[in-house]
Parts: C-alpha cells; sequence; structure tokens
C-alpha cells in the first residue's frame, strides 16, 4: 500500500529524548517500510527514517529555541499532505484534530490515531462537530469519555522485539523513567523509595509549564541520598536504566491514555508496579509483568512480591502483545476497511 503517516513536529521521529507519540510514529513506519510498503513519512527534518521524509520544518520544535509559534509549522505540514493527498491509497494522521477540518474533505481514505486524553470538557463541542471523522484509540480506557466517536478499533502500542533484550538479573533500585509534572506523581515514587529504603533512579524531562511544579514541589524532594536525578535519558539509554532495575516505578494519578514506559520495561523484563488508572489494567497482566496498586502502602508492599515474578515472563508478553509487528498487523486492518469503505462509498 501506499501510506502517509503524519506526525507531530514537537519531537524527531523517532525522538531524540522524551516522545511517545513519535516514537510509536516510527516504529510503525520502519515496520511498514520493512514488510514493503510504500511509506512517506511527514514529520520534522531532523527525523530518521528509512521512508520518504517530506519535512514541514528543519528540525523537532520541543528543543527549538528560536520556534515561537509551534501551530504555524503544522499548519504548513497539513498543507503539505493536503497537496499530495491523491498519490497515497491511506493517509495516517497522528496530529490529535489540527488536521480535521481537511480529514472531512480528503478524497483520499483517512483516519486518526488519537494518543492524547479524552476526558476534558473543552473537547466534547470540538468532537461532535467531527463525529465522522474516522479514530483509532491506543486503549479501551482513552476512548471511555466519548463512546459516541466513528471508532475503528482500539490498537495497543507495539515496539521492535529487538529494540530492548532481557535482563534476567534484577537490580537494587527503582526505576521511574517519564516527565515531571503533578499527574505523573513522582512523590509517589519518591515515598516509595524512602519507605522501603531501596534508592530511587529518576530520569525525566521537564516542560517549561511544570517547571514551577519542578522548583517547588519536586527539586527540594529529590535532595535525599536514596534519589538519584539522572536527566532527561534517550533511547539509547534505557535499555540499561530500566533493564537493571529491581522494579519500574508508574505511580500515576490521571487517565493514561497508554503509558509506552510499561511495555519498555517489560520488554527488559523488568516487573512495573502502577496506579490503577486509564489504561494500566490494559496493559499490565497483575501479577505476571508487575502489579496493579491503590495507595502508597499498597505498592510498599508488592516490592516484597517483585522476587516471585519471572522477567522472562515479562518479556514473553511483551513479544506476545505488544511488538511493532502485531501493532502493523492490527493498524493494516484499519487501512484496508477505511480504502475498502472510501471506494464503496464513492
Amino acid at each position: 500500500m501506499r501510506i502517509a503517516q503524519v506526525s507531530p513536529l514537537y519531537e524527531s521521529v523517532p525522538p531524540k529524548y522524551y516522545g511517545g507519540t513519535e516514537r510509536i510514529v516510527s516504529c510503525l513506519t520502519e515496520e511498514l517500510v520493512r514488510q514493503e510498503h510504500e511509506v512517506t513519512l511527514f514529520a520534522s527534518g531532523d527525523s530518521v527514517t528509512s521512508a520518504n521524509l517530506v519535512p514541514a520544518c528543519d528540525e523537532a520544535l520541543r528543543l527549538n529555541a528560536e520556534c515561537a509559534d509551534p501551530i504555524l509549522y503544522h499548519i504548513l505540514e497539513i498543507e503539505q499532505v493536503a497537496r499530495s493527498a491523491g498519490e497515497f491509497d491511506i493517509i495516517h494522521f497522528h496530529l490529535s484534530y489540527l488536521h480535521y477540518s481537511l480529514a472531512r474533505r480528503l478524497m483520499t481514505p483517512n483516519f486518526t490515531t488519537l494518543h492524547g486524553r479524552l476526558d476534558l470538557p473543552d473537547l466534547v463541542p470540538l468532537y461532535r462537530e467531527f463525529s465522522e471523522v474516522p479514530v483509532v484509540s491506543i486503549s479501551d480506557s482513552q476512548r471511555a469519555p466519548l463512546p459516541w466517536l466513528n471508532w475503528q478499533g482500539t490498537i495497543h502500542h507495539g515496539l521492535p522485539e529487538d529494540l530492548y533484550s532481557l535482563h534476567t538479573k534484577p537490580g537494587r533500585y527503582l526505576a521511574f523513567l517519564g516527565r515531571f509534572s503533578p499527574e505523573k506523581r513522582i512523590e509517589r515514587a519518591i515515598a516509595i523509595s524512602k519507605q522501603t529504603g531501596i534508592s530511587l533512579k529518576i530520569a525525566a524531562k521537564i516542560d517549561h509549564a511544570d517547571l514551577e511544579y519542578y522548583k517547588s514541589r519536586v527539586e527540594p524532594m529529590i535532595k535525599d541520598p536514596l534519589i538519584e536525578y539522572v536527566g532527561e535519558i534517550g533511547e539509547a539509554d534505557k535499555q540499561e536504566f530500566l533493564g537493571n532495575a529491581y522494579a519500574h516505578l508508574f505511580p500515576i494519578d490521571w487517565p493514561e491514555p497508554f503509558g509506552l514506559v510499561m511495555i519498555e520495561a517489560m520488554a527488559c523484563g523488568t516487573p512495573t508496579i502502577a496506579f490503577r488508572c486509564g489504561s494500566v489494567p490494559e496493559v499490565i497482566d497483575d501479577g505476571v509483568t508487575g502489579f496493579i496498586v491503590d495507595t502508597v502502602e499498597d505498592a510498599v508492599a508488592s516490592l516484597e512480591r517483585i522476587p516471585g515474578l519471572s522477567r522472562e515472563e515479562c518479556r514473553r508478553v511483551f513479544e506476545k502483545r505488544f511488538s511493532a509487528a502485531r501493532m502493523v498487523e492490527d493498524y493494516l486492518e484499519v487501512y484496508r476497511t477505511q480504502a475498502e469503505t472510501r471506494t464503496f462509498a464513492a
């Protein structure tokens, strides 16, 4: 098939550091190319891909200090897609809702994977207006606030099986990987570390919007001998960071749409202790790939049960449920359905 992937421009594809959506766009694109599909990737110019790259900006926008208006470049990207739409059998958007006015009018079959939270009241009038636009969710939990959208399916994320390898022996520290923000609840991870006496390593980015939260709430808490902040890490460092951990902590307090780091840890064989929010019960097999908890006290107690979990089984579950090949197989079914439906309607 001739497939267009339309990525956000905030991070490169794949991202150099933090960036879940762009990482998934990369995994999807590369696996499609490996399966000999003709793929065009609309993304930032510093992206690295085996597909045909069409850049809307020279470099990813989040780390570009000279970029004052990121929406501007996304409008340019959408225009690039519009001009070349007839060259594709299917257009796969990852831009949230920015392109919806175009999507409604395109003759080329298209759909959108929604990567963000959908429980915000401001979203309702917009999605009511564009309720016919075909969409895919990344978890069943994510779609629950808007069940009346034109859902084409739920497709869980997947990663290449050779991206990470199994670490059979657990390390001696807890790992937190993500970003500093109130909903990620790093305070819980720190509390778990202090109550158990197990050291905590933190790899996280600090968005400008969360800088005050970090300065006032987090920075004072990480000045403790048990806590080590290693900064924001890239793909090359995740293997060692997650694989060498005793356990991965996912102490969220928000309706997480997916939580890519849970399957990254799983791929390394590292169990996750995750709080019961959003997609967590869909991703973690409680008592197999980790434990699902409701309180800090539950998490502390669960750490004592970690030796009873098999790191080899964590890896096997990853390969069965969360590979890039499985993800692409699911998306190809949506591509074919959309192409056939639009052809029939025409």
